[in-house]
């Protein structure tokens, strides 16, 4: 093996391969944060826009500020003519998939339509200003491709509705209640970043080439779109759907832990204490109560003891996705826009570690370890 090389952890589980001033996770506290401060903090505070502003900015707007972007990123919101007439044939393409396997054409096609060049050849403000168009754009193209593939046509975005706002009204097409824009809101607040996750290690892999933005995007959302990593909220509410009801969840998790399968909604490779977040939108949850929330509390406390006395010695609890597909059910989002919503506020974070990865001209390209058969062997002939 060459001398340059260092053997390190499958998977590259806690390797460091940059710096970041984005934010970070603190697993054994069940802590992260977005810059200096909470994201769960923010989350229960501040508005998207200016979780998305600090982000980009690296502090959070004052009252001016504050309008002067949601202006700017308002106006974004709109689709280019050769986008939105793409977008019929696209939505045809993928009906059998979600919108999130649409949004990856779509984000290509919005950067061609935009002119984004590579990274590599822009400044920082033209950088920036491409993370902008395609941050803006991203819930139009999934809530259009969403509704293409319902049969309904698109709802055209509106200026004057604030980001969580603006995309319940075009998924659904009525202007949605205060208390579900800020439940939205505050779980997508909640997903912005979240560490060196898969999608956002792959962006910055890309935007180390010089890629352009929407390629770097592009590639984040094809590591989302996995059920390892973005596919999980439905996928927990449909394991509620699986137990049905309280008197069934002891033996249906006993047979499936013991049967080695993954119960969706529980464990987390980086806490190793109660996800903040799921914590968050507990509470959330908790404040529409009914009986799904009631359910969900339930099966959440006997899941946790049956895996402690399985799994003994592990901390494992709730993660993001269980209750964010239950605070998504309650809020009237269709369990296909699951992963998309989930991609609508990652997008933001993705960007921010394009902008910061664009900085370092240094591209990222680790080695592999060869196990095949010995070589040189004799080509064999003919």
């Amino acid at each position: 093996m060459p001398t340059t090389t260092t053997a390190v952890p499958r998977g590259l589980a806690g390797v460091v391969v940059t710096d970041t001033a984005l934010g970070d996770v603190r697993g054994l506290e069940g802590f992260y944060h977005y810059r200096q401060y909470s994201a769960v903090e923010l989350a229960q505070t501040r508005g998207f826009e200016d979780v998305w502003h600090l982000m980009f900015h690296g502090e959070l707007p004052d009252a001016t500020a504050r309008a002067d972007f949601r202006a700017r990123t308002a106006a974004l919101r709109h689709l280019p003519r050769e986008v939105s007439d793409a977008l019929p044939g696209i939505a045809a393409a993928g009906a059998a998939s979600e919108p999130l396997a649409g949004l990856r054409t779509a984000l290509s096609l919005l950067g061609a339509a935009q002119g984004f060049r590579p990274l590599y050849d822009l400044d920082a403000g033209r950088r920036r200003e491409d993370a902008l168009a395609a941050c803006a754009a991203v819930p139009t193209l999934l809530t259009a491709l969403y509704r293409l593939g319902q049969g309904l046509d698109p709802v055209e975005p509106r200026d004057d509705l604030s980001y969580a706002a603006n995309y319940l009204y075009m998924m659904t097409g009525s202007e949605p209640e205060p208390e579900r824009v800020r439940a939205i809101e505050s779980y997508l607040i909640s997903t912005v970043d979240h560490g060196f996750n898969a999608s956002t290690f792959t962006a910055r892999v890309v935007a180390s080439t010089g890629a352009d933005m929407a390629a770097s995007l592009v590639a984040a959302v094809g590591a989302l779109s996995g059920p390892l990593h973005g596919g999980a909220p439905s996928r927990a509410l449909d394991t509620l759907d699986a137990i049905g009801s309280p008197d069934r969840i002891d033996g249906w998790v006993r047979e499936r832990v013991l049967a080695g399968d993954r119960i969706m909604g529980f464990g987390h490779p980086v806490y190793r204490t109660e996800d903040p977040r799921s914590r968050m939108l507990r509470g959330i949850a908790e404040g529409f109560g009914g009986p799904l929330v009631a359910f969900a509390v339930e099966v959440e406390r006997e899941v946790e003891a049956i895996l402690a006395e399985l799994k003994p010695g592990r901390e494992l609890h709730t993660n993001v996705e269980f209750y964010a597909g239950v605070v998504m059910e309650l809020c009237g989002v269709p369990r296909e826009m699951f992963t998309p919503t989930f991609c609508a506020a990652r997008v933001v974070g993705w960007s921010a570690n394009i902008l910061e990865q664009a900085e370092d001209s240094k591209i990222i390209r680790p080695a592999a370890r060869y196990v095949g058969p010995p070589p040189p062997q004799p080509v064999p002939a003919l």
